[in-house]
């Protein structure tokens, strides 16, 4: 199958190259794709689990369905976002299914436990990984990622309200524990 390059929307030539080779089953283009945005996609499953294994089997699954839906992909974003996506809904659904994650019940958190030893970034990264599961996914979509409330509502199942509310809740439960570490 070729892919016709008045159809797409701003994909370079190696991801065009990528793309086509993996419809195709190349082997060695599904492995350069990849190999291209797997530390990216890791980075982003273990922001939301909070576990490299469990970060680990969620990069496999995901880039398993990249792989059987490559020819689905319509070509309205880059490679790299529509990927993202994926390894997105499998992350949610992997907390899902583990029962991990918590349907963004209020709760009261204990900030005296949490005394980090370590520069600034790594402390910040510490604080926000450290937050209830359900907190830390709507924080990370929403301030990391950059995803919309009615995109994360519509990716978790939940309303647009729901998402407003749990990022003030993650952001509230932030500056509490960054006024602690820094007072």
């Amino acid at each position: 199958m070729e892919v016709s390059v008045d159809s797409v929307y701003d994909l370079t030539v190696e991801e065009l190259e990528l793309l086509e080779g993996c419809i195709n089953k190349e082997r060695l283009k599904q492995k350069r794709l990849y190999y291209k945005y797997c530390d990216a996609m890791f980075t982003l499953a273990y922001r939301i689990l909070n576990d490299g294994d469990e970060a680990n089997d969620v990069l496999q699954d995901a880039f398993l369905q990249v792989f059987q839906k490559i020819e689905q992909f319509r070509k309205q974003s880059s490679l790299g976002a529509w990927i993202k996506t994926i390894v997105v809904r499998t992350a949610i659904k992997h907390l899902k299914s583990q029962k991990l994650f918590d349907t963004f019940q209020q709760e009261k958190h204990d900030t005296s436990d949490f005394i980090p030893n370590d520069t600034d970034g790594k402390i910040l990264e510490k604080i926000i990984l450290s937050l209830p599961d359900g907190y830390r996914t709507i924080f990370i979509l929403a301030e990391v990622e950059g995803y919309k409330h009615r995109e994360i509502a519509e990716i978790l199942n939940i309303s647009e309200g729901t998402s407003k509310s749990q990022l003030f809740n993650a952001k509230r439960i932030l500056k509490e524990k960054l006024k602690n570490e820094w007072l």
